[in-house]
């Protein structure tokens, strides 16, 4: 079991052997937890576990059944809930100033003070002046003079434009009321940061900002979210619900996953061998119990089993996944879709002029850029919910297209309930399918007999995202689809996309699904659309490469402003950004569509020179001894893989045999070797196969 390790700081937060429960349901019993003053813990688990529960306690909105938190003497804690937070009729920079109202306040009475020093008398004008100077030097030091820019850029940092701050906070969606509560907290500077599901209004931008910002935070946080790619940049510990449980892990969320793995793993191993133990000496005691010259020897063996018994190791239950074959759509022609010479303003804001566009069978595109770019506009345009001002949307041959955004769930019939909302669209399934697929997206037990009406937004997004899923269109157009979702739920549906054979254009902040499902990035920025032939971490490379050149626009690789692409043969972007032969097509406003060609055009035939039969001559020596180096390699894989699996297998019969665990040394070497060796046959068995692939390649070479 992964073991607590306490923070050498000083402790801030203390969760002590905390309780608690629903009716006669157990969340969690006897949690531990202590957080120090710059700690980055992460509550995890199942959904229903009790994560949301736990920071309620925590931040005192609920009460516990047993145990109790305690805080540093003079700890401030800021929480930011899931749910929306009403704003009180100011504008967006003044409900963010509410914030720092102590500073404000202060500001205030200093602008009193400056009117009464320039009218008072000389009997009050010193008494003032030292009023005035002590206040401002308070006011100083709580970085008065700075708290209007500081909100500025957080604000900024969220995604609001400089002209959103002057307009009613009253006037934005739910969604950016959550960013002005996110706001309002950070402008706060709790020593203690609940944050419940932070990322699910923010963009991808937004999302990176926060990002960097709370691993600068001088404060502790305790965050509850689905975003892995976000965990794994900012937390240091990872504390899991489960089975009633609080276990704390030490690292971020790719260590927990591994160390989680790797304790289960050692506790069935421990587990078999107490049963095989067991059995063991049952056998004995059933043969020779009754016989008076070995019922001694029995009897001992009988309180050993006792004592195993209960000193057994239980595994927790295995949690269930839900595995789907969605069906698959029709097949469509080459071109999906394409945009041509559109024109699209909103009022006096032109947000394309002449966009050329288009996408291919098999693509799976992922728009990013900052907020108020223009993705969610291109998203909808691509997806014929918005109407355009000039230009032509073509769709290509048996195209057909489904639009999923959160705020667009009208098509949900109010009156039914959850079960036959999916039902209805789902002939020829079980009723045991139905329901798999409702649990998969958190609609478990009674919840499927719940009206549409009275679900919340989250539970009907999630329920239309199933509904989508069932009968999938061939072009897919998705809007933030794992707002609302665990991590589990966000399993289910990167399998459902990964194994889609049809076209996806998505935009999202989850970058562990833009990793898994993307296979080309658009990237939306200044009046610009610029694609990227490749998967996220070829976008990031390249625009890191861009960035540090101190260019601005893209590369030769990379097409502009209006863009057409080829079909992706692949979704692994080429090794290197060699000059393809490209061709122009048509302009608009001074922007030339390019489109890449596959190679190349091919050299003028002609005599070989004797440097050409030199350079020929070297390169084939020079894959002759490459071919010798790969072989090799290929043996030498071969022997130490053969010899790694002959090991595993040794160590795993060596720890059946209960006479190991007598010899705890001996059992903590075999239990450690065994580890290692299970880590490392993975790692052998890629490369072997990567060099099994080389090796192939250079013998089907000329």
């Amino acid at each position: 079991m992964p073991m607590q390790v306490l923070s050498f700081t000083v402790v801030i937060v203390s969760v002590d052997n905390l309780t608690k429960t629903f009716g006669e349901r157990i969340l969690f019993r006897d949690a531990c937890l202590r957080v120090g003053v710059r700690d980055r813990v992460a509550l995890v688990g199942p959904n229903g576990a009790g994560k949301t529960t736990l920071l309620d306690i925590i931040a005192g909105k609920q009460d516990a059944d047993g145990g109790g938190v305690s805080f540093a003497k003079d700890a401030v804690v800021g929480y930011l809930e899931q749910e929306a937070i009403e704003m009180g009729g100011r504008s967006v920079l003044a409900e963010a100033l509410t914030a720092a109202a102590h500073v404000t306040s202060m500001q205030h009475r200093l602008h009193l003070l400056e009117e009464e020093l320039s009218s008072a008398d000389e009997v009050d004008h010193e008494r003032l002046l030292a009023e005035y100077g002590k206040l401002q030097e308070r006011f100083e030091s709580l970085g008065g003079y700075t708290v209007e820019s500081e909100a500025r850029a957080v604000l900024g940092g969220l995604g609001f434009k400089e002209t959103d701050l002057t307009r009613d906070a009253d006037e934005f969606s739910g969604g950016w009321q959550m960013r002005l509560a996110l706001a309002k907290l950070l402008l706060k500077r709790p020593d203690v940061l609940l944050l419940d599901e932070p990322t699910n209004h923010l963009d991808l931008e937004s999302v990176t900002w926060l990002e960097g910002f709370l691993r600068a935070y001088e404060g502790a946080i305790i965050i509850v979210s689905h975003d892995r790619a976000f965990m794994d940049s900012l937390v240091d510990r990872v504390a899991e619900i489960d089975q009633k449980q609080l276990t704390v892990y030490v690292g971020n969320y790719d260590a927990y996953v591994v160390a989680r793995e790797l304790s289960l793993e050692q506790m069935q191993v421990k587990h078999d061998a107490q049963l095989k133990e067991i059995q063991h000496m049952q056998v004995f005691v059933d043969r020779f119990r009754y016989k008076n010259t070995k019922a001694k020897q029995a009897q001992d063996r009988m309180r050993r089993i006792e004592k195993i018994k209960a000193e057994m190791v239980e595994i927790p239950e295995a949690r269930k996944t839900v595995r789907f074959r969605f069906p698959q759509p029709p097949r469509t022609g080459e071109l999906v879709i394409s945009l041509e010479d559109i024109h699209q303003s909103y009022g006096t804001i032109s947000v394309y002029q002449g966009l050329d566009f288009a996408l291919y069978r098999g693509d799976k595109v992922a728009l990013v850029g900052p907020n108020g770019a223009g993705k969610s506009t291109l998203l909808k345009l691509l997806a014929g919910v918005l109407p355009f001002q000039s230009g032509e949307r073509k769709l290509g041959s048996n195209v057909e297209t489904a639009y999923f955004a959160q705020h667009q769930l009208q098509a949900l019939a109010l009156e039914n309930s959850v079960y036959q909302e999916l039902d209805g669209v789902a002939p020829g399934w079980t009723q045991g399918e139905v329901r798999g697929l409702l649990g998969a997206f958190l609609f478990n037990g009674d919840d499927v007999h719940k009206k549409v009406r009275v679900l919340s937004g989250g539970e009907k997004g999630r329920l239309a995202l199933a509904k989508m899923l069932v009968k999938p269109a061939p072009f897919l157009c998705l809007d933030e689809p794992t707002n609302h979702l665990d991590i589990a739920s966000s399993d289910i549906l990167e399998q459902a996309l990964n194994r889609f054979e049809g076209t996806i254009a998505l935009i999202t902040h989850d970058r562990h699904l833009i990793r898994a499902i993307a296979n080309k990035i658009v990237e939306v920025k200044d009046g610009q659309v610029t694609l990227y032939d490749g998967d996220y971490d070829y976008y990031l490379w390249k625009k890191e490469q861009r960035e540090s050149s101190g260019g601005g626009g893209a590369t030769s690789r990379d097409t502009v402003r209006v863009t057409a692409s080829a079909p992706s043969k692949a979704s692994i972007p080429a090794a290197s950004d060699n000059s393809l032969g490209r061709k122009p097509k048509r302009t608009h406003g001074g922007a030339e569509q390019v489109v890449e060609s596959a190679a190349p055009a091919p050299a003028a035939r002609g005599p070989k020179t004797k440097e050409q039969k030199r350079a020929e001559a070297e390169a084939r020596n020079k894959a002759h001894r490459a071919g010798r180096g790969v072989k090799k390699r290929f043996d030498e894989l071969d022997t130490e893989l053969s010899a790694a699996q002959a090991r595993n297998e040794e160590l795993v019969a060596m720890m059946a045999d209960p006479e190991l665990y007598a010899d705890e040394v001996r059992f903590a070497s075999a239990l450690a070797e065994y580890n290692l060796v299970k880590q490392r046959i993975p790692v052998l068995e890629a490369e072997w196969l990567s060099v099994s692939e080389e090796m192939q390649r250079l013998l089907d070479e000329p």
